[in-house]
């Protein structure tokens, strides 16, 4: 590289895997993306002018919205043409490296965190499951289910009900804490593998909603019909709860190698 370039990472693969399909000739900054080889792992990466992406210049550019999802968009174009090819190990936007032979020496340091990681997403990919809460819906179901089969006169009945919905008020949070637990738990169970990620500001996920989960799964491509239709049938039964399905992704949530850049 020359010294006003220096090398955006996109992936690591198996050497022999191949590299960009024709879908993606460029990255980032309009360049061919290229391998960096060391044994069986291939880095896919691309020549990049650090006036743009250099280490100051890229904080201030990954403020500014426009540019961050353009180059977002053309990095997630480069990984998606690569999966169709085998498994990819997926790195976050903006890792850059200065020259080759970092790339290189980072392969090399990490060997057996990529061909672990290379292994376990072979053959799977990652599905998003967003569990979003309605606080009036799930404080009537809990409340209608405290006060299920409660015998007496309608005094009674009224009184049991009343203090069912003022137990639910206070007791909504952990109620959905717990639901959203059962579901991350169900889909765990269909998946190999499972996190919980950070729970978004409304305003990040455009929505008003009550997000309760913001998970991620690996799943087996051949069983991926089968966990859609897990979630599906977990929206209609878990009273107070609705969810949302995004996907497929590359396994970002699971590549686990990643390190700050050098």
């Amino acid at each position: 590289m020359t010294d006003d370039l220096g090398v955006w990472l996109y992936a690591v693969t198996r050497t022999g895997d191949g590299t960009a399909g024709p879908e993606a000739r460029t990255g980032v900054a309009g360049e061919p993306p290229r391998p960096v080889r060391s044994g069986e792992l291939t880095a896919v990466v691309g020549s990049v002018p650090l006036a743009v992406f250099g280490d100051v210049p890229l904080r201030r550019n990954l403020e500014d919205l426009d540019w961050l999802e353009a180059t977002a968009r053309a990095h997630d174009a480069v990984i998606s043409a690569l999966l169709r090819r085998g498994p990819v190990v997926p790195l976050r936007l903006a890792t850059v490296f200065l020259d080759d032979d970092r790339v290189v020496s980072m392969l090399e340091e990490r060997r057996a965190d990529f061909e672990s990681a290379l292994t376990l997403v072979n053959g799977r990919t990652e599905w998003g499951v967003k569990a979003y809460c309605d606080r009036a819906a799930l404080t009537a179901a809990v409340a209608g289910a405290e006060t299920a089969g409660t015998a007496g006169g309608k005094g009674t009945a009224y009184l049991a009900r009343r203090r069912a919905q003022l137990s639910a008020q206070e007791t909504v949070e952990r109620d959905a804490a717990a639901r959203a637990a059962e579901i991350h738990g169900q889909l765990v169970r269909r998946a190999a593998a499972g996190r919980c990620q950070p729970l978004t500001d409304p305003v990040l996920h455009g929505r008003r909603d009550w997000l309760v989960l913001n998970g991620t799964y690996l799943v087996d491509d051949t069983g991926a019909d089968e966990f859609a239709a897990a979630v599906a049938e977990l929206d209609r039964t878990v009273a107070g709860i609705r969810l949302e399905l995004t996907g497929p992704w590359p396994p970002y949530s699971f590549a686990g190698v990643d390190r700050a850049p050098s």
